[in-house]
């Protein structure tokens, strides 16, 4: 029979998403560097990075007490915005299929603007 020698306790470890975050927001401060909040967790930088990057896409968001889903109504009829005959109109067809539409006279500036507030980016 063989004999083993197991040098320590396993090193993987598991973190709640709070103190993920934490440990985010503290290698976010000015001058401070990832490696060194990485080495100051005893955790690898690179995983530092992934925890960066997740808490910038909302994957590590911590929902607030008391959060819930609120109740959702679907309409089965299509509802189209109703346009004057004879009037020329722009559409500018947006992320998700949906579709904006503005008179032709409309200045360009505000229909970026209009279309940035639309797909929640801001300019």
């Amino acid at each position: 029979m063989t004999t083993v020698t197991v040098l320590g306790p396993e090193r993987r470890r598991r973190w709640t998403k709070a103190e993920k975050l934490r440990i985010v927001a503290e290698s976010l401060i000015a001058g401070i560097s990832v490696a060194e909040v990485a080495r100051r967790h005893d955790l690898h930088p690179n995983l530092l990075h992934l925890w960066r990057r997740q808490a910038r896409a909302g994957d590590l968001a911590v929902a607030p007490d008391g959060a819930r889903f609120a109740p959702v109504a679907i309409v089965a009829e299509e509802t189209k915005a109703k346009v004057p005959c004879g009037e020329r109109v722009i559409e500018v067809l947006l992320r998700g299929g949906r579709v904006l539409r503005l008179p032709e006279d409309v200045a360009p500036a505000r229909m970026a603007q209009l279309a940035d507030a639309l797909e929640g980016r801001g300019r």
